[in-house]
């Protein structure tokens, strides 16, 4: 494609300056093409897998919500994007978090259901998250035990987060956004001088690891009560850690999958507002890899920062979820929402397309997908009756083609939600946060 020219450029000549009229050349280009990546047949091995899927700023819950329950419902004009996939999910109303604090919030606590305020002189405490119960138990079969992705890299700050993801003391794992970093983290082999730098490098950390905990377990003795106790948090974090390092070590020498990146648009980027598109599809494209070749069985994906994000036509998706009612506002909501379940339905294309021991792959993985927060009627930001769905996962046990109603004021919480899924990972447990049982069968 010819380079495009600037509507600035002028001839000159013999000191004489003339303005060029407007060319076709002068028009922006487009800076990429629709994704050309195409599923895999079969996966590598049959396994359990999940990813969870954050979407910011609530929903146009007006066209989100369907007006009847049960098995007959009939989809609401938004999941109405999910016509092919009707039978391969769940949806849920009126559903959140008992202790959810809403607002901007929303992704901390997605996927903790914690009080970020019950900790008495303490600003922010938060839990951990299911999906790293769920990465406990499936880390020593996969190189990597879980995946942060989000569209801003780190970890964000308190109420803000960048990540879905929380250990057991509730510290918050980084994600990244970038596709290149990801793809060349996952699939491209390291060679001969690479791995040493790499071996040099968890020395290095193993030494500085092993040196910190010697002198913190030194200062132990000499501190309160109150201090030992933050202490012994932080000792926690060194340690796991620790295990981190020697987890990577272990894998060094065991191959990476080698995938050809010929199809995946790995420069798109998170927070341009033209690349919106190609950048969710290529981080989905990766998040399938992942899977694919068992690389992990553990995702979560924030897909833009709270009071963030771009519509597909890089609409200020942020701007318009402060809709205070108005009737224009909601209709450009709704046309993000279905944008993003557009990209939702691609994904579990994906996942059905590929075959995965006696099934395809959306029967052995789950896709929680919907946000922290509900704008409301009035653009309210409010924490209960999140917009929440649960795709795939037969032959889990899951039985989908339903909306599961409750009572606003009165519903089982989210957690019991993400207890189900944690049970389904084989996780054996009957205790998550503040769950009350499990949901659906």
């Amino acid at each position: 494609m010819p380079k495009s020219i600037s509507r600035r450029t002028a001839l000159r000549g013999l000191g004489v300056c003339l303005s060029l009229p407007l060319l076709d050349a002068m028009n922006p280009r487009s800076l990429a093409a629709p994704s050309q990546f195409s599923p895999l047949a079969k996966t590598n091995a049959r396994q359990p897998r999940m990813i969870c899927c954050y979407v910011p700023n609530g929903v146009n819950i007006l066209e989100w919500s369907p007006e009847s329950a049960g098995a007959d419902y009939k989809l609401s004009p938004t999941l109405a994007t999910l016509a092919d996939h009707r039978d391969d999910f769940t949806v849920f109303s009126n559903m959140g978090h008992p202790h959810s604090q809403g607002g901007h919030s929303g992704a901390d606590t997605w996927l903790t259901g914690a009080d970020l305020t019950a900790t008495p002189g303490s600003d922010y405490t938060n839990w951990v998250s299911a999906d790293q119960i769920v990465a406990e138990r499936h880390s020593k079969e996969t190189r990597f035990g879980s995946l942060q992705l989000s569209d801003s890299s780190g970890t964000g700050s308190a109420g803000h987060s960048h990540t879905l993801s929380f250990d057991r003391r509730g510290t918050p794992i980084p994600a990244e956004n970038s596709p290149k970093r990801l793809f060349e983290r996952l699939f491209v082999p390291d060679n001969a001088g690479d791995r040493a730098a790499t071996l040099r490098r968890y020395a290095e950390q193993k030494s500085i690891l092993d040196s910190v905990l010697a002198e913190a377990r030194s200062l132990h003795k000499k501190l309160g009560k109150k201090d030992q106790q933050k202490l012994d948090q932080y000792l926690g974090s060194v340690r796991e850690t620790e295990q981190r390092v020697e987890r990577l070590e272990a894998w060094i020498d065991v191959p990476k999958p080698e995938l050809d990146a010929k199809f995946l648009q790995l420069n798109s980027k998170s927070h341009d507002a033209h690349d919106r598109p190609m950048w969710i599809d290529v981080m989905l494209e990766l998040s399938y890899l992942s899977f694919v070749t068992d690389t992990t069985r553990v995702i979560t994906f924030e897909w833009s920062r709270e009071a963030g994000g771009y519509g597909g036509g890089g609409e200020n998706h942020h701007e318009l979820s402060h809709h205070g009612g108005d009737a224009g506002m909601l209709k450009k909501l709704g046309v993000i929402d279905r944008f993003h379940l557009s990209r939702l339905a691609r994904f579990l294309d994906f996942l059905k397309q590929t075959d995965d021991g006696d099934g395809n792959m959306l029967d052995h993985t789950m896709v929680l997908y919907g946000s922290g927060m509900n704008s409301g009627k009035g653009g309210e930001h409010s924490p209960k009756n999140l917009p929440l769905l649960l795709a795939g996962g037969n032959s889990l046990g899951l039985k989908h083609g339903k909306h599961l109603a409750y009572d606003e004021n009165s519903h089982p919480p989210l957690s019991n939600l993400l207890l189900t899924m944690i049970q389904k990972m084989g996780v054996e447990t009957d205790q998550f946060s503040d769950a009350t049982g499990t949901l659906i069968s």
